[in-house]
Parts: structure tokens; C-alpha cells; sequence
């Protein structure tokens, strides 16, 4: 079986996969959780702030990437937070940098920690990325990513 291919069977949540002969083996993850985390993307430009005092919120409603594990789409909503200090994301190059992931065998958790360290590279004050999952199955969860200069130190 290659890397990232699921095997027939069932998979149990102490991460062990049952063959359909009852016998357990460890489904690798370590390739699949790394998916993408390396890969190169479009830059996200910024502007000089003109005022302070700000929290920006940007909204990612239909940000999609493809789950490493299953090569399906996750579909998710994603907000970004930030204060800015003396730059400004610039909105055109965030939805290039944000299309970027389209394809990208990445789990959106690894994707929102990306964006994290972006925003935060960008001199923010604080920063913050919500992904809010689609329901799968009536599932639904939520993620969160905090950032903040006074942490950073």
C-alpha cells in the first residue's frame, strides 16, 4: 500500500486499521500529516496602515483543500483576526494566496497554522484564524489559532 492510500477495512481511533481479516495494523500518518505543510504558495502583499487602532476581519467562506488522507476536498469556512501595527493585508493577494490551497493535498488545521504565521509575519499586534469544518455526517467542529506579540517574546 503507498503512503497516504487507505486500505480496505476499518480504522479504530487508538489509530490502529482492522483488515478485513481482524487483524489490526498502524495506518502510517506521519507523510499524511506533514501533506503540504512545505509547499509553495503566492505571496499575500500589504500596505501601510494609514490609522491604528484597527481589528480587521477577513472572511474565507469557501475555502476548500484536499485532505491528504482521503484525496477529497475539505470544504471550510476560515476567518481571519488581526490587528495590524503598521501593515495591512491586501485583499486580491490574499484570495490568490487563499486559491493556492485548492489543490493542495494540506489538512486545513495545517493550512490555518500557515496562515497564522503569515498574518503574524506581516507585523500584526495579535492575530487570530478560525476554521469552522462543513458537517460531515452531523459532525461539525471548530478550530482556533491564537497569536499575539506580547506571546511571541
Amino acid at each position: 500500500m503507498a503512503p497516504g492510500q487507505a486500505a480496505a477495512g476499518i480504522l479504530s481511533l487508538t489509530g490502529k486499521q482492522k483488515e478485513s481479516g481482524g487483524q489490526e495494523q498502524t495506518r502510517p500518518r506521519g507523510d499524511n500529516a506533514r501533506a503540504g505543510a512545505g509547499a509553495p504558495l503566492p505571496e499575500v502583499e500589504t500596505f501601510p496602515s494609514q490609522s491604528a487602532g484597527y481589528e480587521i476581519e477577513i472572511v474565507i467562506p469557501e475555502f476548500t483543500s484536499v485532505r491528504p488522507q482521503i484525496r477529497l476536498p475539505d470544504f471550510v469556512e476560515i476567518t481571519i483576526c488581526y490587528v495590524p501595527d503598521k501593515l495591512w493585508l491586501e485583499l486580491k493577494s490574499l484570495k490568490l494566496y487563499e486559491l493556492g490551497y485548492r489543490n493542495l493535498g494540506i489538512f486545513y488545521e495545517n493550512a490555518m497554522r500557515r496562515m497564522l504565521r503569515g498574518v503574524a509575519a506581516a507585523k500584526s499586534v495579535s492575530a487570530r484564524v478560525i476554521a469552522n469544518s462543513t458537517p460531515t455526517a452531523s459532525l461539525y467542529y471548530n478550530v482556533t489559532a491564537n497569536w499575539s506579540r506580547k506571546c511571541a517574546r
